[in-house]
């Protein structure tokens, strides 16, 4: 994961405990051999239980080794739930994501939590045992771009579950010191766990450089267009209108963080444009549009329905190419931005809006599952039932 030295950890750190690491033992090789293929049924018994994916839908437990801190700065962590995300669930059942392709067998997962269990020499911040939010992409520290503090735009980042890095559905995972964020006194494990969708919606809402009083959009009612309503009510937005085509969703964003909802109609992208605006009083049209679901009607929506000089960001992810309405973005004078990912500040921030109860980010799980239930909660979320599904640490 970015390591650059080949350091262990010394004394400083503490041994992993040999009852949840170790296979039991076994009067023959045999008995051995069963165990360690018996992991699926019993997570106890493996050293690393990870959730992999093969191919497409081709997914299994398998044991992996402990992974090694070779970096004096890096610390393991047992990871204790992890959310399912739209780009894990796309990579099961496509095998890609734009030019990230699968070649190789990987771990799903990004959004995790955990306990610190072991760290290197050179950690200051942290100690065995502290609770951590999970932040899974290292950038190379060197590039243009990190050295702008745009780390989320690094030419050579391992990300968590974008191939060929393995992602952190496993029993541990080893992350930079720096890359892990101590929860406070009271935040839970599955608070921790939605940190990751929650610095998600904290950068997009960013880059729409929201100002105390602005009327905003959102198109998307899923986690991260939720968290969206979220951060820019608290960034100060006077009007936060959520837009979906699934009315419990919309019944749910009214009760979480929007103002007010908008079921979208099979027209055009300009008569849905016109409807918000008029049913919203938005006036001349809303300051700021948000698309955090990547379809093509809501990107369209997303331009018409700003006024001029308005400004667009895109968050969500969808076809390569689209049909996009360049004149009236063009005559307009928008400010158009994407988003990707999260950057300098955005994790620090979400976990104080959580922590300080200003985002009620659990609010958005909808269950929990043991880790061996893992591929049935895949199946789930990619038929939209729920909003956020937690999956629990192996072992737990």
């Amino acid at each position: 994961m970015g390591s650059t030295t080949t350091e262990t950890s010394t004394e400083k750190a503490e041994p992993v405990p040999d009852s949840s690491v170790s296979l039991p033992n076994s009067s023959s090789k045999n008995k051995e051999e069963d165990a360690q293929a018996d992991t699926c049924s019993c997570s106890t018994r493996a050293q690393n239980l990870s959730f992999v994916l093969e191919g497409v839908n081709k997914v299994r437990f398998e044991d992996r080794p402990i992974p090694e801190i070779k970096n004096p700065h890096d610390v393991l962590v047992q990871v204790k739930y992890t959310g399912i995300c739209g780009s894990d669930v796309h990579y099961w059942s496509h095998g890609s994501i734009g030019p990230y392709a699968l070649t190789s067998p990987m771990v799903l997962g990004h959004e995790s939590s955990g306990t610190i269990i072991k760290i290197g020499p050179s950690v200051r911040t942290l100690e065995p045992g502290d609770s951590v939010a999970m932040e899974p992409g290292v950038p190379c520290r060197h590039c243009i771009r990190c050295k702008e503090g745009k780390y989320n735009l690094c030419f050579d980042m391992a990300f968590a579950a974008t191939p060929p890095y393995d992602g952190t559905l496993a029993k541990y995972y080893v992350l930079p010191e720096d890359f892990c964020y101590k929860l406070p006194l009271g935040m839970s494990m599955e608070e921790g766990a939605l940190i990751e969708p929650l610095a998600v919606a904290v950068h997009v809402t960013k880059q729409a450089s929201l100002r105390h009083g602005d009327s905003v959009v959102v198109f998307g009612a899923g986690p991260v267009g939720l968290l969206c309503c979220a951060v820019a009510r608290q960034f100060g937005a006077s009007k936060i209108i959520a837009v979906d085509i699934q009315k419990p969703r919309l019944e749910f964003a009214r009760q979480f963080a929007a103002t007010a909802t908008y079921e979208s109609q099979r027209v055009s992208a300009q008569e849905n444009a016109a409807n918000l605006i008029r049913e919203n009083d938005l006036g001349v049209g809303a300051d700021v549009a948000i698309d955090a679901s990547g379809a093509e009607p809501s990107v369209q929506a997303g331009i018409h329905v700003l006024r001029t000089g308005g400004t667009y960001v895109q968050g969500g992810m969808g076809k390569d190419d689209i049909t996009f309405p360049i004149m009236a973005a063009c005559t307009k004078e928008l400010t158009l931005k994407g988003s990707f990912r999260y950057s300098s500040g955005d994790y620090k921030l979400a976990v104080q809006l959580v922590s300080e109860g200003k985002v009620d980010a659990k609010r958005l799980i909808s269950r929990k599952v043991r880790f061996e239930e893992a591929e049935q909660a895949f199946v789930d979320v990619k038929a939209g039932r729920g909003i956020k599904v937690l999956i629990g640490g192996s072992g737990d």
